[in-house]
């Protein structure tokens, strides 16, 4: 087990409790179908195959790491992997991702951006902007609420008079559905039909996951707002677990194998660790690079 170190500067979002939403998302879609998403970006990160050698170097701010540590824990970003993604403003991600679908219409892909936002960011009113223009213009876009409860210590009853937030693409005539977050085969299906939909040209889908962080809203949130007994009747819908049992039941794997999957596991975040730990610093004189361009657009006229 690791102890708090100090090592990773800044606020740090757990994804824990939340990995069945990575993984249907990611058995659903292709490879190049933009994923953009919250500063809770660390699963998805990993799910899009930015490697954890690069991931645990960008949480230490080292040059190795995957946006060469400049953005750390909440700007992890990967063009090569089409992940554009980590944001820290609560819900920009929600118009960045109706802007990277309109760029894939534009350009005449048949690739599909998945828009992940939490459920606090659905009372930003961007998202009422985003949902506008993205059925006016039927781009694909999937529009995915990661709906674990407290936004950042707030219930959504407390917040709106609307609890089930899929609700809020009736306004738009948008399709929507709500999802079991915790069952990685629940979201692979949604996804499916979603893109689907998206890649026959019939615009976007708002899916909202129910889901669960097993952490505070970052590591150092005292959870006071949520009981100790809430959090353990949750951990009974762990996915981990549940699909553990699954592997088991349906002869998929023995539990020596799952044992050698935990252990790989291991040996590649200990790596990691090892790789980030000997990174070197971002040179002083990366300083302003990727901040400013050399020169204007070519499209821009004065």
């Amino acid at each position: 087990m690791y102890k708090m170190a100090g090592k990773i500067r800044g606020f740090f979002h757990a994804y824990i409790g939340q990995e069945a939403i990575a993984a249907g998302c990611l058995s659903a879609t292709n490879p190049d179908d933009p994923f953009i998403t919250s500063y809770r970006d660390h699963g998805l990160a990993l799910a899009k195959g930015i490697s954890a050698n690069a991931c645990m170097a960008e949480l230490y701010g080292k040059a190795t790491g995957c946006a060469k540590g400049k953005g750390g824990s909440m700007h992890f970003f990967s063009a090569e992997h089409k992940f554009f993604g980590g944001h820290g403003i609560v819900g920009a991600q929600i118009g960045t991702g109706a802007g990277l679908a309109f760029a894939e219409k534009y350009k005449g892909t048949k690739n599909v951006t998945l828009c992940f936002f939490g459920d606090g960011a659905a009372r930003q009113g961007l998202l009422h902007e985003s949902f506008n223009l993205a059925m006016l213009w039927k781009l694909p876009v999937i529009f995915i609420c990661e709906n674990n409860n407290y936004a950042m210590g707030t219930s959504v009853s407390r917040t709106s008079n609307v609890n089930d937030i899929f609700k809020l693409a009736d306004a738009y005539d948008m399709p929507a559905d709500k999802v079991d977050g915790m069952s990685p085969e629940a979201v692979h299906e949604a996804v499916a039909r979603a893109s689907k939909r998206a890649k026959d040209g019939e615009g976007p889908t708002l899916l909202e996951m129910k889901t669960y962080r097993y952490k505070g809203h970052s590591v150092s949130d005292p959870q006071k707002y949520r009981s100790k007994e809430e959090v353990d009747e949750y951990r009974e819908q762990d996915p981990l677990m549940k699909i553990a049992k699954s592997i088991i039941e349906n002869g998929f794997g023995k539990q020596e194998d799952l044992q050698a999957i935990d252990k790989r596991i291991n040996d590649i975040i200990e790596e990691s660790v090892r790789f980030a730990e000997e990174s070197p610093w971002p040179s002083d004189d990366e300083l302003l690079k990727d901040v400013y361009m050399d020169q204007a657009y070519p499209f821009i006229i004065d």
